[in-house]
């Protein structure tokens, strides 16, 4: 719909900072537009800021995750961890020079469409304001904590804490330590502070499968080989073992009664029933629900360290938090000195609560008033020359969100062109397309592993899974090309 050539210039707003944030800050940064990029924290890096807990690893190959076009030849290990992937994307906004377009400090409160200029104000907190033609809200997902409702919590004399807010100073060495939480978070620290405890009482609600993968270092001789030759790099990142296994995960996800997602179930059966020993401690973590309903956890050493000694899985009812432990439904008390809360967090939030306000006045708020949602994940209906990455509706799960916002950012740059070549001066879905794909998305949404019958994040208010439901390759498909026809192009 365009023809290459730029017969205008066009100003960019970026919310957040974060892996997406980056991305989008060095593709314009190369088409040498002009943009800022608005972050609420003082530093950059999103969820690998947020969290620094005890055993944070990423669940994707450290070389699977990282920008195709800067991969990193010195991982230390097949897994990264929190701090080394922070590292990264410090390294990466230094390199493309884009540490000078982001506001630290600066959080979004408001974004405003005006129809008459067909641009947005961007409002932070401190009351400036910021006039842009395009706004990338790159806001991320999990990064408002969601704290449980227990009573009593606030009367806890110890150190009380979510994990995203991790307190240095609590007594973990020595301690008698609660975790409320058996996500992948509650998981890791477990594996991490297990042999540094007096005690851990875990509290599961609800167990995890745990599908066992392989950690090890890379040796000095490995990382100059692949700063030698970057091909060895790629080799790994496109293997059957790492790609060829999303493909075949997220087959699994849409066929789940298909030979594929019997073989992850199995895996995981065998996984739980050959690594731990104890027959009452195997029936405390055997799940109730199907592998994969929840985000599958990937671990190398959960069943090891949760036999160790001083860790008691506790799979009853809490009753209340009082000032020295946590009592239980059945009377049992607890006590303890540190109260670790891996409660995850509010997964419906993305660029809120900033309020954003389209055409004709219509907000956000309204517009998700039932669900989030976005056409293919990335673009709003009344929200013209508004673009998501890793906004709703997009894939989540057990594979690289960088891979994911890259293949977005390009489908981005494509109804962003409309606008560079004068095309365009606003580009919005229309309603009915996406109405039609949210009707296709929900009804397919139904049917996969995600709607199976279990609780977890991936599901809206409604009960609906909130992610993409098809196959993989079918979002990369989908986001080769906009359909053009699908969108309201105002001129």
């Amino acid at each position: 719909m365009s023809d290459g050539k730029s017969r205008r210039s066009i100003r960019s707003a970026i919310i957040g900072a974060g892996m997406a944030g980056i991305l989008a800050a060095i593709k314009l940064k190369q088409r040498g537009e002009d943009f800022v990029v608005f972050e609420k924290a003082d530093r950059i890096g999103g969820t690998w800021r947020e969290n620094r807990y005890p055993g944070l690893t990423c669940d994707v190959p450290s070389h699977a995750y990282t920008y195709s076009f800067e991969p990193y030849p010195d991982w230390k290990a097949n897994f990264a961890d929190g701090a080394e992937i922070h590292g990264y994307f410090e390294m990466v906004t230094d390199k493309y020079g884009i540490r000078d377009q982001i506001r630290f400090g600066c959080e979004v409160t408001a974004v405003d469409w005006d129809d008459a200029t067909s641009s947005w104000t961007v409002t932070i907190a401190s009351g400036e304001t910021y006039v842009a033609d395009v706004v990338i809200a790159a806001s991320g997902v999990l990064h408002h904590p969601k704290l449980p409702e227990i009573e009593g919590l606030d009367s806890f004399e110890g150190k009380s804490f979510h994990t995203a807010r991790w307190d240095d100073e609590a007594k973990i060495d020595g301690g008698c330590v609660g975790l409320i939480g058996c996500g992948s978070t509650g998981i890791q620290i477990v594996t991490a502070i297990n042999r540094r405890v007096e005690r851990l009482v875990h509290f599961q609600r609800s167990p995890q499968w745990i599908l066992p993968v392989q950690q090890f270092a890379f040796t000095d001789e490995q990382r100059a080989a692949f700063r030698a030759d970057p091909k060895l790099i790629d080799a790994i990142r496109y293997s059957d073992e790492y790609l060829g296994a999303v493909l075949r995960f997220t087959r699994a996800i849409t066929d789940i009664d298909g030979a594929q997602m019997q073989e992850i179930e199995e895996i995981c059966r065998q996984n739980l029933e050959t690594s731990v020993r104890d027959p009452e401690l195997r029936e405390k973590l055997r799940p109730d629900y199907r592998a994969a309903c929840k985000r599958l956890i990937y671990s190398w050493s959960y069943y090891e360290e949760v036999q160790h000694p001083a860790v008691f899985v506790e799979t009853g009812g809490i009753a209340q938090v009082e000032p020295k432990g946590v009592r239980m439904a059945d009377g049992t008390f607890h006590e303890l000195d540190t109260l670790i809360l891996a409660t995850g967090f509010r997964a419906d939030r993305f660029i809120r609560p900033a309020g954003v306000t389209g055409q004709g006045g219509r907000t956000l708020d309204d517009f998700w008033s039932v669900r989030p949602s976005a056409y293919y994940a990335v673009t709003l209906p009344d929200f013209p020359n508004f673009f998501m990455l890793n906004g709703p509706t997009g894939p989540v799960g057990n594979f690289s969100l960088i891979d994911i916002a890259e293949r977005q950012w390009a489908y981005i740059d494509q109804l962003m062109d409309l606008l560079r070549t004068g095309e365009a001066r606003a580009v919005a879905p229309k309603a009915s397309a996406h109405a039609d794909y949210e009707e296709r998305r929900i009804a397919a949404a139904k049917t996969t592993i995600f709607g199976s019958g279990c609780s977890s994040w991936y599901l809206d208010a409604t009960g609906v899974p909130s992610s993409w439901p098809w196959g993989y390759e079918d979002f990369a498909e989908a986001m080769t090309v906009p359909k053009f026809e699908d969108y309201a192009i105002a001129a």
